[in-house]
């Protein structure tokens, strides 16, 4: 009797020190401004629909205010490793994307854990890659481009949104399906690369959709293939790769993330308030116009989602030998 009463006590006082332990948030969270921390440039899609859950939260009446930092540099490591070391109270997220979390980890040593090291919340979009040109190529195909580029080895240059970084991987990976001989030339950044694209400095570029579309319906660059196993609605008469014979199929990705051990109430805040406000037709139609979609859903199916990704992107950038050395 006295055993059971006294491993009953330690039972209980070790509970006690565990939830003393864990991090909380008061009643009335958020009680003070809450920090995104987006690693990429401004423009880009994760700095889009992180900016428009402000927007929407805002008029929405919501008495939460939301902080929106760019913090590029390294691929994204930068921004994404002051989260993960940030104090995991529910005042900093991440706006997390393929290349930081699935793609540059099997590429290099990042200081931070990918997988461990954050709390994923709400997947805000997915878009897929496109093959554009500039209309200095003379391709109209996807057989044309590659014919092209092997009667002049060495001579065409792709743009990158950075290494590691989706356009990266699919131009990697169109080499290592084709054989043919392309310069790779990484920016920081979509916004940057598709304006040197634009302006005929670099031949190519495995670009987002809804990034691409408007220098596309400008004739600033000519499509010749979508990186899905089916069409884009809002570029129906382009191809996609596989319909081409290229087995390219890559997308880009971007999500709200917390650092690891972020309390609960936290993450069911930001998951309930991001679907409440980005779920309506009308918000989601400024992403799916544009041939993104806006998938949303729960912290579990997300997190699903990154883990399946890193899988299968870590196997494609073994495969065609993708090292951050060629930065």
């Amino acid at each position: 009797m006295i055993r059971k009463r006294l491993c009953a006590g330690l039972a209980a006082a070790l509970f006690s020190v565990v939830i003393a332990a864990a991090p909380a948030v008061a009643d009335d969270y958020p009680s003070k401004p809450i920090k995104f921390i987006v690693p990429t440039a401004p423009a880009g899609v994760g700095d889009q629909i992180v900016r428009l859950f402000q927007q929407k939260l805002g008029e929405s009446g919501s008495n939460a205010t939301i902080v929106v930092e760019n913090r590029a540099g390294a691929a994204g490591v930068i921004g994404t490793d002051a989260v993960a070391k940030a104090a995991p109270d529910g005042y900093t997220f991440l706006v997390g994307n393929h290349a930081v979390l699935a793609m540059l980890p099997h590429m290099q040593k990042v200081p931070y854990e990918p997988l461990k090291g954050f709390t994923p919340v709400l997947l805000g979009v997915t878009v897929p890659n496109i093959l554009v040109v500039h209309p200095s190529v003379p391709a109209k195909t996807v057989k044309e481009l590659v014919a092209h580029a092997k009667a002049n080895p060495g001579k065409l240059t792709y743009a990158s949104q950075g290494v590691g970084a989706s356009g990266h991987v699919a131009a990697e990976l169109f080499k290592l399906q084709t054989g043919v001989d392309i310069v790779h030339v990484p920016y920081k950044g979509a916004a940057p690369a598709a304006q040197d694209l634009a302006a005929g400095h670099v031949s190519m570029m495995f670009d987002v959709v809804s990034l691409a579309l408007g220098s596309i319906q400008a004739g600033r660059v000519r499509p010749l293939g979508v990186t899905t196993r089916e069409r884009t609605s809002v570029l129906p008469d382009v191809p996609t790769m596989i319909e081409q014979g290229i087995q390219v199929e890559i997308g880009a990705w971007f999500g709200f993330l917390a650092p690891a051990g972020t309390p609960q109430a936290a993450i069911n805040w930001l998951n309930r308030e991001g679907n409440k406000v980005l779920s309506p037709q009308d918000v989601k139609g400024r992403f799916i116009n544009t041939g993104a979609a806006v998938p949303l859903g729960t912290p579990d199916s997300f997190a699903k989602f990154i883990e399946a990704e890193s899988n299968r992107y870590g196997e494609v950038i073994r495969r065609a030998g993708i090292k951050m050395e060629q930065q």
